[in-house]
């Protein structure tokens, strides 16, 4: 057995700290895997099933390894679990952690922007700020309870990257992004989540730097999610918001030098222009599309004018910022209070400005191999440019460099072992595993649960299609006869915000006395909060609750999936993806839309049963799962529960199981 395997076995140090512990065969399994990844430097691919307990199977081995490792997660939420819950009872087992957390520079207070918004600022969020600065060791935004992180004075006091000044900041050694660093140097074990692992990536590029220390391994969890986030992160993105931020600082800044801000104004002016017009070029203004592919062909006539002059108008900013500096640190100049922090910011607008520039030229120039698209926002635009296969990315820039790799979540695998094929045939393909170059070990670990007797999966057969004009009205009918079943306790998951407005419209009324919620109509903790406090409730929401949203117990006891989660055809990445398996000679259904969906349909079906004591009933919506070919496909993928297409059966097993 493992050196792993045995800390967390029946005779284990965690079994004789904990009362009523049990040993899990696939929690062991896991853990004995993933040593001999690390161990042997290779890649694990391994899907754990909810309640395997993946966290200390992939954190004990990468203690025990000696090596320095990043564990990667898809949330904030999970790395404060694991710094708060798992390493704590790690240290009760006799291990020394030696781990640091770091968060994205947008979860710190920088010191240098503080200092400088609260001498130009009245707002009455700056003293409690002030309060909790002299307190905090850390400097991290979400300790301030009393302050809500998306509050507007976050933005301007927080760190980024377009803001740091490094080691020639006056308040570099005290800086908490500076402790924050050295501490993780110090650690073995350095817990991070996949938008900083990204970022950290992308720097190692042509122009070499580093946000994580140097490492020997990375762990990721909820790895189905890295495809997505690379191909962000490996991508620029302007918007109309961030022009207006830059030229909101900078008018912040040039005010206090005395200095005009002619420049400024007229670069709003000619920012204004450019989006206008491209909005006009780009069909954005009929409402049809919120987001539409652009081709490089658009930027001709009066579009390259407007983009011609906007360059112009930022490249007159720059030298305004570059004048104004000359202006606080020339001898003789006007007394200026706090001469050297002005002169930061206004190197910092410069730099801003000028990456700006370069952003924008490559999302309007383009490239082979990359897609740009035009979003259209409540309140701005924005512009992106990312590559359509980031598979040579983590094929060169993690698999090939990285001595060793787990990746790891409780929805991975979506290959039909019937055919012969890999479990993990999607995700190789889609992460540069796929041509056998490099050696990758794969394991599935089915969940410990007993979905069998504790889960019930309803396929109803007499609904109208998901397109039909019917579906609403019936689709809600049938939801209000579900819920007076199981006495409400429902997440209904749309795959569309139109989908969800219409559904929770229809619900009213449907329901007696029970609560009815939307999302959007409060922030997501405070909306689930309520959901597990009332007990009766339904929730109607869409993408962001289909995963990591963990409600256990008896609040949630039924889940509807109104239909399959197939990719929107239509998206400018979607659509890329496609036409690049097109001609490949590939179907780009069966290879792209069809695993990705059966991966987003285990995810919806995950939310129901999160402990050992959880029952309920799954009800999807989408009669295609039983008279198209790819719907056996799809169905594999899910948990072994019951299944059913009969409202009766679902009745005798409500009834059966609430009196067991």
């Amino acid at each position: 057995m493992s050196r792993a395997a045995e800390l967390l076995g029946g005779a284990g140090p965690l079994a004789a700290s904990l009362a009523r512990y049990e040993s899990r065969p696939g929690q062991l399994d896991m853990a004995a895997a993933v040593e001999r990844a690390l161990a042997e430097e290779r890649v694990l691919l391994c899907e754990a099933g909810t309640g395997t307990g993946k966290t200390l199977a992939y954190l004990i081995p990468a203690i025990l390894s000696g090596k320095k490792v990043i564990v990667s997660t898809a949330t904030r939420a999970l790395q404060e679990q694991i710094a708060t819950r798992d390493l704590p009872l790690i240290e009760r087992m006799g291990l020394e952690p030696r781990a640091a957390v770091m968060k994205g520079l947008s979860n710190y207070l920088c010191l240098h922007r503080f200092n400088e918004h609260r001498q130009s600022s009245l707002d009455p969020a700056l003293r409690q700020i002030e309060d909790w600065r002299g307190a905090t060791q850390v400097g991290d935004i979400s300790e301030l309870s009393s302050l809500s992180e998306d509050h507007p004075v976050w933005r301007e006091v927080t760190s980024s990257s377009d803001t740091r000044l490094g080691a020639g900041c006056a308040h570099f050694d005290e800086c908490f992004v500076t402790r924050m660093r050295r501490e993780a140097d110090a650690a073995r074990l350095v817990i991070v989540n996949h938008h900083l692992f990204f970022a950290d990536l992308a720097l190692r590029g042509p122009h070499p730097g580093r946000v994580l220390p140097d490492y020997d391994a990375v762990i990721f969890d909820e790895a189905h999610q890295l495809e997505d986030i690379a191909t962000d992160f490996f991508g620029v993105k302007v918007s109309s918001a961030r022009i207006e931020g830059i030229f909101r600082d900078l008018s912040r800044v040039v005010a206090l030098t005395g200095a005009g801000d002619a420049a400024i104004e007229g670069a709003r002016r000619a920012s204004d222009a450019f989006w206008a017009r491209l909005a006009a070029v780009s069909d954005l203004g009929g409402g049809i599309e919120p987001r539409v592919a652009i081709e490089r062909d658009v930027f001709t006539g009066e579009l390259a004018t407007r983009w011609h002059d906007l360059d112009s108008a930022l490249e007159g900013v720059l030298a305004l910022a570059e004048t104004a500096r000359g202006r606080v640190t020339q001898k003789g100049a006007p007394l200026i209070k706090e001469p050297r922090a002005i002169a930061d910011a206004l190197e910092i607008a410069a730099r801003r400005v000028s990456t700006l520039r370069d952003h924008l030229a490559i999302a309007i120039e383009g490239a082979p191999g990359r897609v740009t698209w035009l979003d259209a926002g409540s309140k701005s635009y924005s512009l992106s440019s990312s590559p359509v296969d980031v598979s040579s990315l983590f094929r060169d820039l993690v698999f090939g460099s990285v001595p060793a790799a787990v990746l790891t979540s409780a929805t991975l695998a979506t290959g039909d072992a019937r055919a012969g094929e890999s479990p993990f045939a999607y995700l190789r393909s889609r992460l540069g595993l796929g041509d056998g170059s490099i050696g990758v070990e794969e394991r599935v670990i089915d969940s410990p649960f007993d979905y069998p007797n504790n889960a019930l999966f309803y396929t109803p057969r007499d609904l109208p299609e998901p397109a039909a004009p019917d579906f609403v009205a019936a689709a809600s009918a049938r939801i209000a006869e579900l819920c007076a079943l199981t006495d409400g306790g429902a997440f209904v998951l749309t795959t569309s915000l139109r989908s969800m407005r219409a559904l929770h419209a229809s619900l009213r009324g449907r329901l007696g006395e029970r609560a009815l919620f939307l999302q959007g109509e409060a922030p997501k903790g405070a909306l689930l909060e309520r959901f597990r406090a009332d007990g009766r409730a339904v929730l109607v929401a869409t993408s962001s609750f289909w995963e990591g949203v963990d409600i256990p117990g008896h609040a949630l006891r039924l889940v509807v999936l109104e239909k399959i989660p197939f990719f929107v055809p239509s998206d400018p990445i979607v659509k890329a993806r496609s036409a690049r398996l097109e001609e490949q000679g590939e179907n780009p259904f069966m290879k792209l839309f069809v695993p990705a969906a059966a991966l987003a349909l285990k995810q919806g079906f995950g939310r129901l049963i999160r402990t050992r004591d959880d029952f309920g009933v799954v009800a999807l919506f989408d009669d295609r799962v039983h008279k198209k070919s790819y719907g056996k496909r799809v169905l594999a993928a899910l948990p072994p529960a019951q299944r059913t297409d009969e409202l009766g059966a679902v009745k005798r097993f409500w009834t059966e199981r609430s009196v067991v």
